[in-house]
């Protein structure tokens, strides 16, 4: 819009910090020098010219006059309400401030023009549009507010520039916005502009008024949640009046008790620092159960709490010798483990390097030989407590390493659960099968349990729910296992391996009458004094109704005998007292099950034909005997080749490949008949073909059996063999000896053949088996040959048996 051309002069009148548009009136104090200045200097100047005094309105922003300026006049002088001098200025129309000049008074005075704010009538369609969309902005806004008599004056106003300038009346817009308006000459820009900002103001309302309603909603929830809850409060302490209980404020008190406990430094620092985030949070933040449950379980941990050891040495091995027949290695293992100890303490090196003097022992042995048991015999030995911690089927990581705190029901490992079930530092704890250990996509436990078993780690161990050291290095692990094998090599190696290889009949009679008859009694309700054992039906009872390393099953058939005692005198067809003898088992329980191979009619042995050899083997339940059975195809029916039946594996099916090829290249030297093995099919085959077997030890026995097929010499009933064979005859070590000779002893086998370089194994079998056993070390099959083949018969054909 274009600037009229008549000069005005005006004296300015300053306004700091406010905007006044056209069309409003405000009143001014007039104590302030400069305003009072404008207003007598307009006053004086009013005197020479009709109309009322008039001033120039200008913004002053931060020592910074606009360029824009509001003509007013001055209404009224006065006393405002606070009863100061003021007036009362109207603002008339905008004025472009041009130079300064001179006039009467103090007051400064400039010239200026005033700004043409005409609008064409009638209003265009789109500028109508624009007035109705800001009246019913301004409508919203103020009905609001409540204030209903502007909402009529706002709806009243219809010139363009009157109603841009009435948005000046609005305290939401900033002084910077104001000044915006009052320099936009043109009133349809300036309308807009309005318009825009009443827009912006609105939709930042309904905002600011949806997280209020939501603030409110949550305050009024947790406001109706506290008093709920002290209501309960309430209603609790009052049944714990009634009742007579005692107010536990202390138990609450997490800080006093962490203060009070004897807790490691580091471990307190940890706690005092939940405590803080824990005073900081609301009842209501499952934080705070979190933090509780945490404080209780470290709370609840056994820092500085440690059994004295019983360093009675001699008590030690006879509680171990009193509990436990046989199993010495693991005694002398204990007992000088005590032995250590004792001199550690008299010599005041308790702890060495930060570590105590634990120990990591691995209990390696079939079932039943008491490797479970004989871990709290060593706990009443030392005078600490036990605890069990079961991993067989554990196939979670957290299991040992406990869960990150994070988690819901998040929880300590097994391992800080057995401590704390203890209440010591020092306890016994006993990881059950551990070759059980599986791993899967929750992680491998048995990695977790490498730290564990460390003896140079352990001591400064860190469990993930704890998240603070807590020192194992004065724990006993004994760790029990079937197989070694199945137990990674890396966690093997942090453990000394103790193998528990079985037990003799002597041991068995022994361990049947001092443990298993008394504790079988009072579970079948019988007096010791009622019924008796003979040691020689015990025996019979070890070697011919039971055939095991252990003696569970030797327990099940004491406890069958008694229960069948007990139900006959009951019935009344047996009185007691009454002493079982050998004679009265087969009555009481049957016949044997296990009868020696000596022991049977000479038709009935399964060495009764040639090609079959008796061999040793090891299992997972300890030592066994092994037979192997070899025949030859008809010519004329069977194809020629080697045939491997019983579910052999890869290293027991190249065994039988070399002994056939070593018969195949030696059969003459040896005088066998070699061309029967040429055209000839020959099947081997090891019965018990559900029972997968593996392993080269059974080399010589193979060869020994293909050579009595040939030969048609029978192997003798009374020799069990065991060893590698090579291509060239060579008989070479293996492993499990002492298995294996228990096992013949069991067996009845009063013969054995072993490699030459396991003689150093014998010093293992105890001596009352090798009293029993003609054990002989051989190098070459040819002796084999010699001690388990019977002497050829003067002028009698071999026997060869046929494959159907």
């Amino acid at each position: 819009m274009a600037s009229t051309s008549t000069p005005l002069t005006l004296p300015v009148l300053p306004l700091d910090g406010e905007v006044v548009l056209p069309g409003m009136v405000v009143p001014l104090d007039l104590s302030d020098s400069e305003v009072r200045a404008a207003v007598e200097a307009a006053q004086a100047a009013a005197r020479t010219t009709p109309g009322k005094p008039r001033v120039l309105l200008v913004p002053r922003i931060d020592g910074t006059y606009a360029n824009t300026g509001v003509l007013g006049t001055v209404e009224q002088v006065g006393r405002l309400a606070d009863g100061d001098p003021g007036a009362l200025i109207r603002g008339r129309s905008r004025v472009r401030i041009g130079a300064g000049t001179t006039g009467p008074g103090a007051a400064l005075w400039v010239e200026g023009t005033r700004v043409d704010e005409t609008v064409p009538e009638p209003l265009p369609g789109h500028l109508a549009e624009l007035v109705k969309e800001y009246k019913a902005l301004a409508t919203a806004w103020l009905r609001k507010r409540g204030a209903w008599q502007v909402v009529d004056r706002v709806q009243a106003i219809d010139d363009v520039s009157a109603l841009a300038d009435n948005s000046g009346y609005s305290p939401f817009l900033t002084t910077d916005q104001k000044v915006e308006l009052l320099e936009t000459a043109d009133p349809v820009a300036r309308l807009k502009l309005a318009t825009q900002q009443l827009r912006d103001h609105l939709a930042e309302q309904d905002v600011a008024e949806s997280i209020a309603k939501d603030v409110q909603e949550g305050v009024d929830k947790q406001q109706r949640e506290f008093l709920l809850r002290r209501q309960l409060e309430a209603v609790r302490k009052e049944l714990r009046e009634l009742n007579g209980e005692q107010e536990g404020e202390e138990s609450d008190d997490y800080r006093t008790r962490v203060e009070a406990a004897d807790l490691p430094e580091k471990v307190r620092e940890a706690a005092l620092k939940e405590v803080d985030k824990l005073e900081r949070s609301s009842d209501q933040s499952p934080e705070g159960s979190w933090i509780r449950t945490w404080l209780d379980t470290v709370l609840e941990m056994p820092w500085n709490e440690r059994t004295e050891d019983a360093y009675d040495i001699r008590g030690a091995k006879a509680v171990l010798d009193a509990e436990h027949s046989g199993l010495e290695d693991v005694k002398e293992r204990i007992t000088e483990y005590l032995a250590v100890r004792k001199r550690r303490d008299d010599r005041g090196l308790g702890v060495v390097g930060g570590r105590r003097g634990g120990a990591v022992l691995a209990l390696v042995g079939p079932p039943g030989v008491g490797k479970t048991s004989l871990g709290e015999s060593v706990a009443h030995a030392m005078g600490r407590k036990f605890v069990r911690v079961a991993l067989g089927g554990v196939r979670d990581e957290a299991e040992i390493r406990g869960h990150r705190r994070t988690y819901v029901g998040a929880l300590p490992g097994r391992v800080v659960r057995a401590i704390k079930e203890a209440g010591s530092m020092n306890p016994v704890v006993l990881l059950d099968e551990i070759d059980k250990v599986g791993s899967d996509f929750r992680g491998d436990p048995a990695a977790a349990l490498l730290e564990v078993l460390d003896p140079a780690q352990n001591h400064t161990f860190r469990d993930h729910y704890l998240e603070v050291e807590l020192d194992l290095s004065d724990v006993v692990f004994l760790a029990t296992a079937n197989v070694l094998e199945a137990i990674p090599e890396a966690l093997a190696d942090r453990m000394e391996i103790v193998r528990l290889d079985g037990y003799t009949e002597d041991e068995k009679v022994v361990i049947a009458r001092d443990h298993l008859l008394p504790r079988q009694l009072e579970r079948a309700g019988l007096d010791k004094d009622e019924v008796t054992i003979d040691e020689s039906a015990l025996r019979k009872l070890a070697g011919e109704y039971t055939r095991e390393a252990g003696v569970r099953t030797l327990e099940r058939s004491v406890a069958r005998l008694l229960r069948k005692v007990a139900a006959q005198h009951e019935l009344g067809e047996r009185k007691l007292p009454f002493t079982v003898r050998d004679e009265d088992l087969r009555d009481l329980i049957g016949r044997p099950h296990h009868v020696p191979e000596s022991a049977q009619d000479p038709a009935e042995r399964r060495t009764s034909v040639p090609g079959v050899a008796t061999g040793l083997a090891v299992t997972g339940a300890g030592g066994d005997v092994l037979f192997v059975e070899a025949s030859l195809a008809d010519p004329e029916t069977g194809a020629a080749g080697l045939t491997l039946t019983g579910q052999l594996g890869d290293v027991m099916k190249e065994s039988a490949q070399i002994a056939l090829s070593f018969l195949r290249s030696r059969g003459a030297e040896l005088e066998l008949p070699v061309a029967d093995l040429k055209d000839r099919g020959v099947h081997i085959h090891f019965p018990a073909g559900a029972v997968p077997k593996d392993g080269p030890s059974a080399g010589i026995t193979m060869t020994t059996a293909l050579a009595s097929l040939l030969s048609g010499r029978l192997v003798r009933t009374d020799v069990a063999m065991t060893g590698e064979v090579s291509l060239t005859g060579r008989v070479l070590p293996i492993g499990g000896v002492k298995q294996k000779l228990l096992a013949a002893h069991r067996a009845g086998v009063t013969t054995v053949i072993i490699p030459k370089r396991n003689e150093p194994d014998l010093d293992d079998v105890p001596a009352e088996v090798l009293d029993k056993l003609d054990v002989h070390a051989v190098t070459d099959v040819r002796q084999v040959l010699e001690l388990a083949l019977t002497p050829a018969t003067a002028g009698a054909a071999p026997e060869v048996p046929v494959a159907a």
